[in-house]
């Protein structure tokens, strides 16, 4: 397989069978790391890290110096054009120009698409903001790789911060789509955003079942199960009784614990003091539990207070082995997008994703991202980013943004196709009426509320139309 001038954005830019190839090339690279040298000879990977990073930044920098190649980097935005109000896009085709792959890490959501967008070569996503860490989740399934054997078929509990982690969300669509069974384990208001749920629900063949009712019986308390993705080789009857399938997973043993630290960064001001919200923590009593005795306790650190120090003596502790697979798989993963290296191999894992083509929706005008965060909304990159949207429910309304892919559920909606061209037709209605159904995609014109519908209307009914 060729994965020559690809990008790395999402977890779904890879395939199964594309993860397989970077799996077995780091496999061979890991046992040969000192003959490896030269392969990217000549090249130049530019690690571009706005936000702080240890193990990502430098396990990159680490990969591409063992190939061969070259490395420049900048870690400040103050110390970078981007302070003096330059376009990501016009960062992203400068830097294009010095250097032949770009890994980026940005805390804005999708800013790394737009650096994809506009860099002509191959761009890397390390981690934009709550979004996604694709290449954190290929050294976490590597890892369980070489512990288990195989992908396929898989009990994994997801604990912490399951609401702004990127790493978790990049993993949740790697494991439904591999067909495992997931068990959340959020800390109190950390549970999975809803963007998250309903590409569960819609573009895999699982089902998700809500816990809150199962607050009885030891395992209950020490692990404090909000939901279950249950795979969807699971039988029927079970996927139905959410309280018998959380005893049958747990019975048949957990496979990986997978724990996140509180994202601080990322939490929105409150005056509730920190220290006062619950936040889960793993250590020796909860590993104690009935269904741990094999589990592989792993985190994509840093962590603070959510991982006991005394785990690490434990021999299923496996964080810093992850840690440490992040230069062969990031060492294969290069040479692979530079097309130095190409693999030849079948995972065998079939994929449980329901690939759904939803219509888009693209407007200078009318809906916006709701993401505060997103880079759509950003005052340096509106001038050339517009707003858009997949339609991924008419029933309520619900835009998915394509670069951060929070969800907008707009309250009014309006068509640019008006019967005979007259002014009077022009008029908006409630997303929830049946106009919302009748109107094609194509025509759809969404407002957030009825303040942004009369100010459009009375645009348009005044003689300036969009």
């Amino acid at each position: 397989m060729n994965l020559t001038n690809r990008n790395l954005v999402t977890i779904d830019d890879l395939s199964n069978d594309e993860m397989e190839g970077v799996f077995c090339l780091a496999d061979e690279m890991a046992d040969s790391t000192a003959t490896q040298y030269g392969l990217c000879q000549g090249k130049i990977m530019a690690t571009l890290f706005f936000e702080p990073s240890t193990r990502t930044r430098l396990s990159f920098e680490a990969a591409m110096l063992r190939l061969g190649g070259r490395v420049i980097s900048t870690v400040d935005v103050g110390a970078t054009s981007l302070a003096k109000g330059e376009s990501i896009a016009d960062m992203a085709k400068v830097v294009g120009s010095y250097a032949d792959i770009i890994v980026i890490r940005h805390p804005w959501e999708g800013a790394a698409r737009v650096v994809a967008d506009y860099a002509g070569v191959p761009v890397v996503n390390a981690g934009d903001g709550g979004h996604e860490h694709p290449t954190q989740t290929l050294c976490d399934l590597y890892t369980i790789r070489k512990e288990r054997q195989t992908l396929q078929g898989l009990r994994i509990a997801l604990w912490g911060d399951l609401k702004h982690g990127r790493t978790i969300h990049s993993l949740i669509y790697a494991l439904a789509r591999l067909g495992s069974s997931m068990l959340f384990c959020p800390g109190s208001g950390l549970e999975l955003p809803e963007h998250v749920i309903r590409r569960l629900n819609t573009e895999y063949r699982g089902e998700l079942k809500k816990c809150g009712h199962l607050n009885h019986g030891p395992e209950r308390k020490l692990f404090p199960i909000d939901a279950m993705y249950i795979t969807p080789t699971t039988h029927h009857q079970l996927a139905m009784l959410p309280d018998i399938s959380l005893n049958v997973e747990l019975k048949a043993g957990v496979d990986a614990l997978y724990v996140t630290r509180l994202q601080k960064e990322r939490q929105a001001p409150t005056t509730e003091p920190q220290e006062r919200r619950k936040y889960p923590v793993v250590d020796k009593e909860l590993l104690k539990g009935k269904g741990f005795e094999k589990t592989l306790v792993m985190h994509p650190l840093p962590r603070v207070d959510e991982l006991a120090y005394e785990v690490d003596s434990d021999p299923r502790s496996r964080y810093f082995k992850q840690a440490a697979h992040g230069i062969p798989v990031r060492m294969a993963l290069t040479a692979m997008l530079l097309g130095m290296r190409e693999t030849s191999v079948s995972s065998g894992y079939p994929s449980f994703a329901h690939k759904v083509e939803y219509p888009v929706y693209r407007r200078d005008s009318g809906a916006k991202c709701s993401n505060r965060n997103c880079v759509s909304n950003q005052s340096t990159e509106t001038k050339y980013i517009k707003p858009e949207f997949t339609i991924v429910s008419s029933e309520p309304l619900t835009l998915r943004c394509i670069y951060c892919e929070h969800e907008l559920y707009p309250e009014f909606v309006a068509s640019s196709d008006w019967h005979q061209g007259t002014l009077e037709h022009k008029k908006y209605h409630s997303a929830r009426s049946r106009w919302t159904k009748k109107i094609r995609p194509e025509n759809l014109i969404a407002f957030a509320s009825e303040d942004e519908a009369r100010a459009w209307q009375l645009k348009t009914r005044t003689g300036t139309n969009e």
